[in-house]
């Protein structure tokens, strides 16, 4: 790649919108804003908070507060891209143009690896849910149910796909707020027969920081994991009505409410309870309210989480969906991935994603109690390769633009290049504490990271042979 510095001019989207080979351009302001909360607000605040409060003890709220910070470089980083070339095909159509084809191909598997690992981590739980009412209906069962309806959802048109999971996300965002008002209702004044808790329970079990720095750190593993998600902003760019407006408005949006709803939320769990009491068998939002014995709490709160994990799964796949096709049409991946049905849906990505998916249904089948450990592990080194890239395609992005060029961008990352390093360096010592940490599925997941760089790189290796072959012989013929 040249080194050389110049003026890149502002592209156009890349959607032809013509019939049959490209995506439509259906998605509002409001269908962004909401799949990327659907996407980011799921399993990993409904379901892994226990593992992360278990970590940290009150000071999980600290975890979420820097984990914040870093997803919103990254989201920056991102957005600054996706504002200047808005595409479907987002950081993996960057790092195919800005870093080279293998970063392209990398970037794409990687995030459909990314997304196949969390939409397994969503259907891996939902089973759980459904046994909160009906204890006898295997897991395996509620995940494959799940599944065949969400693919439904997902062949539909794109504006049809936005409103399920607006609404998906609507359902959400309302619960979670409900459920603060209603915790600090608690908290203060008291419910049900119970004497306000008050937030002594920061403090009277071991202290705000029981596990210290370390349980700080560690509780960022299960942190991170949550936040992953909001670059579904980046992959709603190719089908956005107006991204140089939505794009920014949503990033600059979505991450301070995620902000408020997972630090909120978990303000409310950790003082109303002793977290040393949360114990994973079930949504810590639901064993609290349980505990507390406010009547129908938990049963609605149980609806919320299952209806959390569906969103995620819906937003995982299309994602997915998208991804294969943006690899089919830079020559990464088979070009049938490239074709869209009548109403824009990239169908057989859509379907062939959701056919993988599957393996989670089996997964639950033969590990229920530990499923979502593992493939929450995987999902999150899947996410540092993405976010990683991310943030290093962004200094090559600006590496090749002149300083008018750079100053003459709508949506800039703030603090680069020092903020890139900083992302880099924090995801570094979080990987470092997932293998010193004695967790299995957090070590399995680990040495799964560069195994799976080998394989994608192995696979890019053998797509151009294979390329160069089908030329070669293409010009034997003529």
């Amino acid at each position: 790649m040249s080194q050389t510095r110049q003026h890149i001019p502002e592209a156009p989207p890349r959607d032809s919108q013509q019939p049959g080979v490209s995506l439509r351009r259906g998605l509002r302001n409001r269908h962004i804003q909401l799949i990327a909360l659907g996407g980011a607000i799921g399993t990993g605040l409904f379901y892994g908070a226990s593992d992360s409060i278990g970590a940290a003890g009150p000071a999980v709220i600290v975890s979420y507060l820097v984990g914040g910070v870093i997803i919103y470089l990254v989201m920056r980083a991102l957005g600054e891209m996706s504002v200047h070339n808005p595409t479907s095909g987002a950081f993996s159509e960057y790092a195919h143009d800005y870093w080279g084809d293998l970063a392209g191909f990398v970037s794409g598997w990687n995030y459909w690896f990314n997304y196949i690992a969390v939409s397994m981590a969503e259907l891996s739980v939902v089973g759980i849910y459904i046994n909160y009412w009906f204890p006898g209906v295997p897991q395996w069962v509620t995940a494959a149910v799940v599944l065949v309806l969400i693919t439904a959802i997902n062949l539909l048109h794109v504006r049809a796909y936005g409103e399920f999971e607006f609404w998906f996300a609507i359902i959400k965002v309302v619960a979670i707020l409900a459920m603060i008002a209603f915790g600090l209702w608690i908290m203060f004044f008291g419910a049900g027969g119970h004497p306000a808790t008050g937030i002594s329970n920061l403090w009277t079990h071991g202290g705000f920081m029981p596990n210290g720095l370390h349980g700080v750190m560690t509780g960022l593993v299960v942190v991170m994991f949550s936040f992953g998600g909001v670059e579904l902003i980046g992959i709603t760019a190719g089908e956005a009505e107006d991204p140089q407006r939505s794009i920014p408005k949503a990033i600059n949006q979505v991450v301070y409410r995620i902000l408020i709803f997972y630090v909120g939320a978990i303000l409310v769990i950790v003082s109303l309870t002793p977290w040393t009491k949360i114990d994973g068998k079930a949504s810590p939002f639901v064993q609290i309210f349980d505990q507390i014995g406010v009547p129908g709490a938990a049963a609605i709160l149980n609806v919320v989480v299952l209806t959390a994990a569906a969103s995620t799964y819906n937003s995982g796949l299309y994602s997915n969906g998208r991804m294969l096709f943006s690899l089919a049409h830079q020559g990464n991946a088979p070009r049938i991935f490239g074709k869209v049905s009548r109403h824009g849906s990239p169908w057989v990505g859509i379907i062939a994603s959701s056919l993988v998916t599957a393996a989670a249904v089996v997964l639950t089948a033969v590990l229920p109690s530990q499923a979502f450990s593992y493939v929450m592990s995987i999902a999150l080194i899947a996410a540092f390769i993405n976010w990683g890239m991310v943030v290093i395609t962004q200094l090559l992005f600006r590496r090749r633009m002149d300083a008018d060029a750079v100053a003459a961008l709508r949506f800039r990352m703030p603090g680069a290049p020092v903020t890139n390093w900083l992302v880099l360096a924090f995801m570094a010592v979080i990987v470092v504490l997932m293998v010193l940490s004695g967790n299995p599925a957090y070590q399995i997941a680990v040495a799964i990271g560069p195994v799976w760089l080998i394989i994608l790189i192995a696979g890019w290796a053998l797509s151009r042979l294979a390329r160069r072959r089908r030329d070669a012989a293409q010009i034997t013929e003529d």
